[in-house]
């Protein structure tokens, strides 16, 4: 069973940065689809990021283009989302989510999810 562990989120003023971590065990880590969720009060959970376990494929939404970037431990089994230039609508609870399965539509089909970690922008 796929189990995933979420750390890093905080309270940061506009314009600064986080970097969320996602320790990945219990799976068969090369042939996982990782992607990073959020959801806002009062909101769906929203899609924000996918990448192949290689990172050979990532998918960003458009609203964290340029911003945010996806990357990789394969030593440590983790896997990171560094977000930049944090904005007030950011705020929400993060989470990353796995899947087995191709590369894409990846934006969808998530069947493994940890608990979330708090990300607040402030004005």
């Amino acid at each position: 069973q796929v189990q995933l562990v979420e750390s890093g989120g905080g309270l940061v003023q506009a314009g600064g940065s986080l970097r969320l971590s996602c320790a990945v065990s219990g799976g068969t880590f090369s042939s996982l689809v990782m992607g990073w969720f959020r959801q806002a009060p009062g909101k769906e959970r929203e899609f924000v990021v996918a990448t192949s376990w290689s990172g050979g494929v990532i998918n960003y939404a458009d609203s964290v283009k340029g911003r945010f970037t996806v990357s990789g431990d394969n030593a440590k089994n983790t896997k990171s989302l560094q977000m930049n230039n944090l904005k007030p609508e950011d705020t929400a609870v993060y989470y990353c989510e796995a899947r087995y399965g191709g590369t894409s539509a990846m934006e969808y089909n998530y069947n493994y999810w940890g608990q979330g970690t708090q990300v607040t922008v402030s004005s």
